[in-house]
């Protein structure tokens, strides 16, 4: 029989579940997504599973389940089951679909930690670290920035000052599989019953660590490629690994893109260390870009703010109130939709 609490089941969980009309139903966490069915961990195993029509057309792509979510469900036959409701979504990451204005993508939910891996060799892109900050924290999820593939020859002392604005922000480890003591570290940040999340690149080493983590094969690796010198995309789906004695780990698949999806642009200050400049601003909604009275601007012509990571914080505000300005005028059409059908309805009860 397998123990729900290694995977995160708690009393808040249970407290939920008791309060729905399928509570005695069999409940289970989803540990890989696949086009069709979900496997959903339970305590009587595994089960693939189908989602009911309610659900599978009732919900939007982002509302679908993903790896992380908790699910009840109706169990048929010795391992097949069928969904019939998921409980409450928390610190859920998410990413803008790609090839759309303000469609969500959901990655991954009841995430504890989130570590962003990048290797420190031609990945390394402090500016895509600053991507996947921004949205980790806007999910409230702890990040925690992995730096892979330390035993290969790199100029340290660039790095720490390529990072030096974001290190107040989330703790930095030096990994590579090659080298324990290091991978021991990331194990002994991972409490038991904790949910991570590996995010980054291509290439940059997330199969193998969390190999090394589970100390056994969990995920599939490649070799490195001989023509570019990197290890070849290996993840093609979000997989959830359950670690001896410790976490439940989630993989994901390599991205070359990681677009935002935040609410809230103004938030960006905070993220990104700029707050307490911000604050000095003449006024209160400067948008820091031109206004008089700008001390975000005075700071990067003192060059006492790296023009680099000011740019790249306009980059990702301009992104982030084009999402949420489309996501809001999305839920205004949708709701006007809904308004107009509600209408149609009352109209045919009348006659």
């Amino acid at each position: 029989m397998t123990n729900l609490e290694m995977y995160g089941w708690n009393n808040r969980l249970d407290q939920q579940k008791q309060k729905s009309i399928h509570k005695a139903l069999f409940h289970g966490r989803i540990a890989i997504v696949h086009r069709t069915c979900y496997e959903v961990v339970s305590e009587g195993g595994i089960f693939q599973c189908e989602l009911t029509g309610s659900l599978l057309f009732g919900k939007s792509t982002s509302e679908l389940p993903c790896v992380g979510d908790w699910v009840i469900f109706q169990a048929f036959d010795e391992d097949k089951g069928i969904i019939v409701e998921m409980l409450s979504r928390e610190r859920t990451l998410y990413r803008k679909k790609n090839g759309t204005v303000a469609d969500r993508q959901a990655i991954a939910s009841y995430v504890d930690k989130a570590f962003i891996v990048q290797s420190l060799d031609g990945n390394f892109n402090v500016r895509r670290i600053e991507r996947f900050l921004v949205q980790i924290a806007e999910a409230g999820i702890e990040p925690i920035l992995v730096l892979n593939k330390a035993d290969l020859s790199f100029d340290k002392e660039s790095v720490d000052e390529a990072i030096g604005h974001l290190v107040h922000r989330m703790p930095v480890y030096f990994t590579s599989i090659h080298q324990p003591q290091t991978i021991r570290q990331i194990r002994e940040s991972i409490s038991r019953g904790e949910t991570v999340i590996f995010v980054g690149s291509s290439g940059v080493g997330k199969s193998s660590l969390v190999n090394a983590l589970c100390e056994r094969p969990a995920l599939a690796t490649s070799d490195i490629s001989f023509s570019t010198g990197k290890g070849r995309h290996t993840s093609t789906r979000r997989e959830m690994v359950l670690v001896d004695n410790s976490g439940i780990l989630i993989d994901t698949p390599g991205v070359r893109e990681f677009g935002l999806a935040i609410d809230d642009p103004d938030s960006l200050t905070e993220i990104m260390e700029f707050s307490d400049i911000a604050e000095s601003c003449r006024f209160k909604d400067c948008e820091h870009i031109n206004e008089p009275g700008c001390a975000i601007l005075e700071a990067v012509n003192k060059g006492t703010l790296d023009r680099k990571i000011y740019e790249s914080y306009i980059k990702l505000r301009k992104e982030a109130w084009h999402f949420s300005a489309s996501e809001h005028e999305k839920r205004k059409r949708e709701k006007s939709f809904s308004k107009i059908l509600e209408e149609v309805k009352q109209r045919k009860a009348d006659f």
